[in-house]
């Protein structure tokens, strides 16, 4: 399976992974296969720039992601949105390691 990755410039880490239809070609101006979608992601997508085309079959790795869900998800949704990894509050594990509440109190 031929897998289209692209990015969005909205939100670092952000990627959306579409399958590639069979017929269509890199050097062909519909490769984009946006149809399974849903609209409200894409508009909170924004415009979608392609990284790469990915064949699944071929790769053992794929980053963040999991292959097998990958997969499964583009046969039963169409597509596959990868978010980005939930960031460490490091203010909030050294106040911890101090003994602290996570947040100050708020005295203002």
């Amino acid at each position: 399976m031929l897998c289209a990755v692209y990015k969005t410039r909205k939100k670092d880490g952000m990627y959306l992974y579409v399958p590639k239809k069979d017929g269509m070609y890199l050097y062909v101006p519909k490769k984009d296969h946006f149809e399974d979608v849903p609209e409200p992601l894409m508009a909170k997508f924004g415009r979608p720039e392609l990284v790469t085309i990915i064949a699944l079959e071929k790769r053992e790795k794929l980053g963040l992601v999991d292959k097998q869900k990958l997969i499964d998800e583009l046969n039963e949704k169409g597509f596959y949105l990868q978010m980005p990894p939930k960031e460490d509050n490091l203010l909030e594990q050294h106040r911890e390691s101090l003994g602290l509440s996570k947040t100050p109190d708020k005295k203002f």
